[in-house]
């Protein structure tokens, strides 16, 4: 039986628009059950160990703003975190796809859900073929959002005839850690292009031109 697992991660709400949070983005990270990535993940974790890091679960946001459990490591230190979850996604065999909605052209809540389910359908349609050659899709989402699960079932089950649906618990998972790093980083992409990174963000990644080169366009090389 071929399986696909799909993991989903969110950046934004569904409230009112907020020049400070713009734009909501779903990222979906694609792993064809048949490709062994446990290898990766034991290397992760060894390397992660190595480095003196005994935390499960790598929060990619917090990690740049240096809040929460990172509010006490240095910039050097945090980077290294980074750089080993960075790494495992370059070397391990997934995909992935964002989605982006700029709420600014939005009217109210129910244009964000409408235009969610229109940019996520016509992904999973554009790539039907590819997906219907699966026998059991599974999609791992965390159930952060309501309003996110619903469309993701009304969607998936629209289209494709084989999805499952599980809640996942972020530190069991290094494929959701993945998708929550992917999405930060599309975020961060779209508020440098915009001129609009914080304090924080520019601390963590000083040079915009290494930013794209080092992070941007390899990322950017594994999508779906």
């Amino acid at each position: 039986m071929k399986e696909l697992s799909v993991f989903v991660d969110e950046s934004g709400d569904f409230g009112a628009y907020d020049y400070r949070a713009p734009y909501y983005l779903v990222t979906l990270v694609f792993h064809d059950q048949a490709a062994n990535i446990l290898p990766d993940i034991q290397r992760l974790q060894s390397i992660m160990r190595d480095c003196g890091i005994t935390e499960n679960t790598v929060h990619t946001g917090p990690l740049i703003r240096r809040e929460s459990e990172y509010r006490n490591l240095s910039v050097m230190e945090r980077r290294k975190i980074f750089n080993c979850l960075f790494n495992f996604f370059r070397a391990v065999d997934i995909t992935y796809e964002t989605v982006v909605v700029e709420k600014k052209q939005l009217t109210d809540e129910r244009d964000l859900n409408a235009q969610l389910s229109k940019q996520i359908g016509a992904f999973l349609r554009s790539r039907l073929e590819a997906l219907s050659a699966y026998d059991k899709i599974i999609v791992y989402y965390d159930k952060g959002q309501a309003e996110l699960t619903r469309i993701l079932v009304s969607v998936f089950n629209a289209i494709l005839h084989n999805v499952e649906f599980r809640t996942v618990v972020p530190a069991d998972y290094k494929l959701f850690q993945a998708a929550d790093m992917l999405c930060t980083l599309e975020l961060l992409s779209l508020k440098y292009a915009a001129k609009a990174s914080t304090n924080s963000e520019r601390l963590f990644f000083p040079s915009d031109r290494d930013f794209k080169k080092n992070f941007i366009r390899p990322m950017h090389k594994k999508r779906f």
